[in-house]
């Protein structure tokens, strides 16, 4: 899952400078501490493929960190030591520099925490999301989802169990087949269409989109560096049509080819910041990341133009039938609303509570998934456990520290870009 690559001539200058990765010198200043971070970061990935998501800085760090073969006990105590360090330099800098070392801080915990996972430590499900994360979750009970059930009963009355109607209903809007790349395009093409409105990327951001297979997610951003990303998206079961716009902004715009491409402008080689040139799948970015990605289906579609939108493009490239679109949608943002079903699930399932038959059906009978789909959900929780929180704990993060105090759609999306050009940790969205 690496995916390992060079920026290029800027970052290959500013790698001549200062001692070689992993031998920084008592004396050294943040820059070289920053070049340690990442030579403990990449030989984590050397163990964990699926630590390390993105990649493009300085090749020679990568190719040390690769051919030193340190043990995760080594990793862990040369982390320790780095920690120590940075917290030093913590009590003499201010303003954007505390911010960076404060970073550097909660990405080295989340290292050293997943470190201890892979060495076969347990901790709780909501320990584990602090510890990786910086946030918990809260914790629901079966009271919360019935509520929300019951209006989505009221909307889609009839025999059988509500799981049932509900799948049955939303499988009149699967797009078909031969027509998921249009639909595709067409979506990603708005997405990128109404974000460039608001936020300016750099001239030569672009993406490639795959279609895959034997995935346990729904699609996915892999970041290569210089503006590009490739986006692949899983055919493994039949996609509905809100999932193409819903996708087309998390993976896309504004989300997180545009985060990732931000970050790397203005921090990387705005402030030749290179810890921002890796992507450390279990760390508190992520947060960042899945909830900006979320948040911004949203942002770019505000109100009721998501609905115009796909009735008046996507429906007619489907060929599908938009007479119950009204209906579909109204689900959609009833379904949302059990979001966290999802996490309930994972926290009882990873903490031993329940079985993966139990987690399938309380994903059935409170997130209303299919039992496939359902299925599907535990085989990610089983590669990403606590992660999960990220997606709808993120999004009412961001959501609420976008929308506090701002009056205008312009006041959002600035604020939205700032939250993606800057070194924001979880608590900083409180």
């Amino acid at each position: 899952m690496r995916r390992i690559l060079s920026l290029g001539i800027i970052l290959m200058t500013l790698s001549a400078c200062g001692p070689k990765p992993g031998d920084a010198p008592a004396s050294a200043g943040i820059e070289d501490l920053a070049r340690e971070y990442l030579f403990l970061e990449l030989a984590t990935g050397w163990h964990d493929p699926a630590h390390v998501d993105a990649y493009f800085g300085p090749a020679e760090i990568q190719a040390e960190a690769e051919a030193s073969q340190l043990s995760l006990d080594a990793i862990r105590v040369r982390a320790t030591a780095l920690a120590a360090r940075l917290r030093v330099l913590q009590g003499e800098r201010t303003g954007p520099e505390s911010a960076r070392l404060d970073g550097l801080l909660a990405r080295l915990q989340a290292m050293e925490t997943r470190i201890a996972l892979n060495q076969g430590s347990t901790l709780p499900f909501d320990e584990e999301s602090r510890q990786l994360f910086g946030v918990q979750a809260p914790d629901l009970d079966a009271s919360y989802f019935e509520a929300i059930l019951a209006d989505i009963d009221a909307l889609l009355p009839g025999d059988g169990p509500l799981s049932e109607r509900v799948n049955d209903f939303q499988d009149r809007f699967v797009i078909p087949p031969d027509r998921l790349s249009a639909v595709f395009d067409a979506a990603i093409a708005e997405c990128r269409r109404r974000t460039l409105q608001n936020i300016e990327l750099p001239g030569n951001e672009s993406f490639t989109l795959e279609y895959v297979t034997g995935k346990p997610w729904s699609g996915y951003n892999w970041y290569q560096g210089n503006a590009q990303s490739v986006i692949q998206i899983n055919t493994d079961l039949p996609i509905f049509i809100s999932r193409a716009v819903d996708l087309g902004c998390h993976e896309g715009y504004p989300g997180h080819h545009t985060y990732n491409a931000l970050l790397e402008q203005n921090l990387v080689i705005g402030k030749g910041w290179l810890e921002f040139s890796l992507y450390p799948l279990f760390s508190p970015q992520s947060l960042i990341a899945e909830g900006s990605g979320n948040y911004g289906i949203d942002l770019a579609f505000p109100g009721a133009e998501r609905i115009e939108f796909e009735k008046s493009v996507l429906f007619p490239l489907t060929g599908l039938d938009a007479t119950e679109a009204d209906r579909y949608y109204a689900l959609q943002g009833l379904l949302a609303r059990l979001s966290y079903a999802g996490n309930e699930a994972a926290r009882d399932f990873l903490d031993g509570r329940i079985d993966r038959d139990q987690a399938v059906q309380w994903l059935v009978d409170y997130a209303l998934n299919s039992p496939e789909r359902a299925l599907q959900r535990t085989q990610f929780i089983d590669s990403y456990r606590s992660y999960v929180i990220n997606y709808n704990l993120g999004q009412d993060m961001v959501r609420g520290y976008v929308e506090r105090d701002t009056s205008t759609a312009d006041d959002r999306w600035a604020r939205f870009e700032r939250m993606l050009s800057n070194p924001v940790l979880p608590r900083d969205l409180e």
